[in-house]
């Protein structure tokens, strides 16, 4: 069983489905209404996160991905693909819960998150099933409200900004093996330095956006996010003499982190 939580990338699924909660909150969903995104947002996460350990299952074999349950063979393919489609047939109902519009915007979403893992995680494209799927995020939970309004066009904006980012960061760490193995997405293509510099830019417009974008800014919640933005920064260039990979890597993801703190704290702002 721990195995097979394992193969669905436990932490970024954690963190999305805790992110489409906390913009549901903000937003007025509701309890009842959270607790709808929030299950939706897990089902397809897991839906996701399996089914990219399932595709991938071959080529992380093939360089002894240690990380990697099904590369270890601790989990059966089988059990990780039933897993996968699984939570795919649940999402459904989850999502159309939402109502007539959040239902089709979030399995848009989801397919984006599947059509990466079978089509495009090595084309130049990767990039673009990030920006759409978490562009749709905020659209899903305010979707859902009582008219079904559209969230503001920064949130939009911030959404997909984040999602790229989250890609390259994402990239990071494992970009010698998919360099070895021939996955060439976009990050690949750019190479190490043009990775971290991709990641960084994005993560830092996402960081600028929901900070200003609004009409009502955040407050001192933004100030304290962008002033920490910009230490984090100083320290990654200090540290990074020392190991520009590891360094690079620690940025990306308290960028990250910083990012969906300011992005929830504008909850009450998305419409």
């Amino acid at each position: 069983m721990f195995s097979l939580i394992r193969a669905c990338h436990p932490g970024p699924t954690a963190v999305v489905t805790a992110t489409g909660c906390a913009l549901a909150a903000g937003v007025g969903r509701g309890a009842g209404g959270t607790l709808l995104v929030g299950a939706a947002v897990l089902s397809g996460q897991l839906s996701i996160g399996w089914s990219n350990d399932w595709i991938d299952r071959v080529r992380d074999r093939a360089i002894g991905r240690a990380d990697k349950p099904l590369s270890r063979g601790s989990v059966a393919p089988r059990a990780v693909a039933v897993a996968a489609f699984a939570a795919l047939a649940l999402c459904v109902p989850l999502s159309l819960a939402s109502g007539i519009l959040a239902g089709p915007v979030h399995l848009a979403a989801v397919a984006c998150g599947w059509f990466y893992n079978l089509r495009l995680k090595a084309s130049a494209a990767s990039p673009l099933p990030f920006a759409v799927a978490f562009g749709l995020l905020p659209a899903f939970v305010t979707l859902g409200l009582p008219g079904r309004p559209w969230p503001a066009w920064w949130a939009l904006l911030a959404g997909a900004l984040l999602g790229m980012g989250a890609h390259f960061a994402n990239v990071l760490p494992d970009l010698p093996d998919d360099l070895a193995l021939g996955v060439r997405g976009l990050p690949q293509r750019l190479g190490p330095t043009g990775a971290r510099l991709g990641a960084a830019v994005l993560l830092v417009a996402a960081s600028v956006v929901i900070a200003l974008a609004p009409a009502e800014r955040g407050g001192p919640i933004t100030v304290v996010g962008l002033g920490a933005v910009a230490l984090v920064l100083a320290g990654g260039l200090l540290v990074a003499r020392r190991s520009v990979r590891r360094a690079a890597f620690a940025v990306t993801v308290a960028i990250a982190v910083i990012d969906v703190t300011m992005f929830v704290a504008q909850g009450g702002r998305l419409v």
